[in-house]
Parts: structure tokens; sequence; C-alpha cells
């Protein structure tokens, strides 16, 4: 088969299954933004998108769509010249987020277009308007987000198939959309994750973390409110004070993935650490900012206790991991987590804005370790079940993608 992947950020989430269509011989191949800075062995085409200014007045409610149709015809471009050159793939699977794949049926109405459909935005039951805190509420917002999705609906009519990770994810999207839509997780290599009673992670302050060591993780791309890194810091101050020995290490950037960054400046970790003051003692929280692969893993083979929240929206890949490796998680009850973890069974919820429950669960589940491992057991046994990457999730992608290219 020729395989043509496209995704601004190549590999994301084919990370696995581009080398493994490649390692069984297939022609594979992929476009990516010049501003990715990613290195991959698949055979790799760059277009260079700048998104040109828009006039908020004039454009309102299509702003979204501009910009990722804007993106589309870059895309579409450089696919024509592949075109000229001779190059027609079976199959073209890309990340519909980014607008990538609005116009590439036009340039190669015979292949088979599969899209990785993340999320459908939605103005009522989802992200939008979950958090008064820092999302404003009302028919506008409501509006402004069911109008994001209009790119997502053509990327998703033009294809031949879709992918979708959850469940609820899926559950997202429109009732005539949601048939469309194939639910498979994109996979934790629970081989490499399994426990590691050898694993040692250094502080950025040069102290070492053990296995055994009282560690509570947070990790995220960055630390935002999406993420519940405001509930977590909050819940810090009684966690701290009740297990005087345990290390708080925070993984995770200073920008913005999902939603805004503070309107009076700085970062969400500046906003909370001034809000709370001296009532951290930061000689135990350590942030480390983002960490290679390597370093991430040996974080989670030395948590005691992993925290993880989210706002209704995409379910990170670090919860299944964490929870592969046999970490004890805390997560919040909202609808992506509690797909994946059963209280009491595999792990723990607490409602998302329950920051004293918060506070008590880590404290309980810190000083307890051994009552918590059947939970820890019986996570990773779950995750084998249903998220592992060499014997369900990468088995599935392959076998779509053959099932397409055969019609």
């Amino acid at each position: 088969m020729k395989l043509l992947f496209v995704h601004q950020n190549f590999p994301g989430q084919f990370l696995h299954l581009a080398p493994e269509m490649q390692r069984r011989g297939h022609d594979v191949r992929a476009i990516t933004d010049a501003a990715n800075t990613k290195s991959s062995d698949v055979p790799t085409l760059l277009y260079t998108y700048k998104a040109p200014p828009l006039d908020a007045a004039a454009t309102r409610l299509g702003r979204t769509f501009t910009m990722m149709s804007d993106r589309a015809v870059v895309v579409a471009r450089l696919a024509r010249k592949l075109r000229a050159e001779g190059y027609v793939p079976d199959v073209i699977y890309g990340h519909s987020g980014w607008g990538e794949t609005l116009f590439l049926k036009e340039v190669w109405p015979e292949a088979k277009l599969l899209v990785f459909a993340e999320f459908y935005y939605r103005g009522l039951g989802a992200d939008v308007g979950f958090d008064p805190e820092f999302q404003a509420s009302g028919f506008d917002q409501v509006m402004i987000a069911q109008s994001r999705a209009a790119y997502l609906a053509q990327a998703l009519i033009h294809a031949d198939a879709a992918v979708t990770p959850t469940e609820w994810q899926a559950s997202t999207h429109p009732p005539a959309l949601r048939e469309r839509l194939e639910v498979i997780f994109d996979g934790v290599d629970c081989d490499r994750l399994a426990p590691n009673p050898a694993a040692r992670f250094a502080l950025p302050d040069g102290r070492e973390l053990r296995r055994g060591d009282e560690v509570l993780t947070y990790v995220a791309r960055n630390l935002e409110p999406y993420r519940g890194f405001h509930i977590f810091m909050r819940a810090l101050p009684a966690v701290l004070k009740a297990r005087p020995e345990a290390q708080v290490v925070i993984v995770g950037g200073n920008e913005a993935s999902y939603g805004p960054l503070p309107r009076q400046g700085g970062s969400w970790k500046d906003v909370l650490l001034e809000e709370l003051g001296d009532r951290l003692d930061l000689s135990r929280v350590h942030f480390t900012g983002k960490l290679p692969y390597d370093r991430l893993v040996d974080l989670i083979h030395v948590s005691r206790v992993r925290a993880y929240l989210t706002y209704p929206f995409v379910l990170s890949w670090s919860m299944v991991e964490a929870l592969a490796a046999g970490a004890m998680v805390v997560g919040s009850a909202t609808a992506p987590v509690a797909e994946v973890i059963e209280d009491g069974v595999t792990g723990r919820l607490v409602d998302f804005f329950d920051v004293a429950g918060w506070s008590d669960a880590l404290i309980d589940a810190l000083a307890r370790p051994e009552a918590y491992l059947p939970l820890r057991e019986a996570a990773r046994a779950m995750v084998r079940e249903r998220y592992d990457l060499r014997s369900v999730c990468l088995p599935r992608q392959v076998d779509l993608l053959t099932r397409l290219a055969r019609g």
C-alpha cells in the first residue's frame, strides 16, 4: 500500500502506526508543518503555514473555519505537486483537528481518506462552561463553540472512515457523524511501562527519588485549568501538612495547550504560586517543565500516587500510561476519566472541584500504599486487556487501514 499520514505535529497519534506500516513493507510517507521539530524515519514533506491576521469583526463566528481552511489550502497545494510527480496514495490518514485533510479528496479522489477525529466542539455538555471560574458562560459561548465544529464536520463528511480514541470522545459527535467513527485507542506499551523496582528519578535540585518513596506526581503538556492544575495546587497545602515526607513532582510547560493564558499575564504556575504563597512548602514541590519520554517513564515508576484532572475533553495518554505502570491514580470524576477508571476498583475518582476531597484522597493514597495495591494491580490488568499497544490497539489500527485500502 501507499500510505500518506498528515499531521501538523507528525508523528503525533501516528507514532507507532506509521513505522509499523513501514516495517511491514508498505510505502509510507508523511506531510507535516515546517515548524514541527520532531524527527521521524518516515520520509516527510513539509509545508509552511503562517496564519494571516484576521479581522475579528469581519470573520466573527467563522474565524476558526477561516484559519483551518487556509491551512488546508496550503496542504492541498503541496498535494497537487505530489500528484503532478505521479504520487497517488491508496490511503490518506490525517488528523482533522487543524483542517489539513479538508481538500485532499479534491486532489486524490481515488484515494481512501481516514481521519483521526479526536474531539467535536459542542455548545453544551462538554468543556464549554464547565469551569465558571475561568470560562464565560452564556448563549454567546454556546454559539462560538458550536461554530468551531464546522470544519470538523466537513472533514468527517468527506472521509471514508474515521477513528476516535474513546467512547466519550465519540459521543461528542452528532449522531449522523458518530456512525462514521470507529473507537480505537492510541495504545500504551504495557511491556515498556511494566513496574520497575530499580527505577530512579533525579529532581531538578539533584536529589534522587526511588520506588517506595512517598512521591505524588502531576503530569500535563502544559499547566493549565483544562487539566485541573488550579484544583491540584489548591489541594497541596493540606497534603504537604499531613504528609511531611511527601515529595511532589509537577511536569508540564507554562504555555497554553487548550484554554487561554491568564488575563493578567504570566503563566498559570505564576498565578497559583502567588495565590498560595507561603502555604506551599516549595522545598518539597518540584517543577520539572516538560520531560523527554524516558525520564517521564522513570517518574511514573517511582510515583506512589498520580493525580489526574481534566475538564470533559480529550483524555491524556499519560493517565493510561500511569495505570499501565501500576501507579495509583486519583482522577477527576469527569466523563473521559470515568470511562477508564472505576472508582474503588481500578483507582479513585473525586469531584473535579472538590479541593478538600482531593486533599483527603491524595493523603490517604500516600499514607496507605498497601491498601491500594489491589486497585493498582486491577488497573494494570484492565489497561493490558483494553488499551495495550501491541496486543490490542495497533493490530486494530493496522486492520482498519488494510480493510480501507481494500475497499
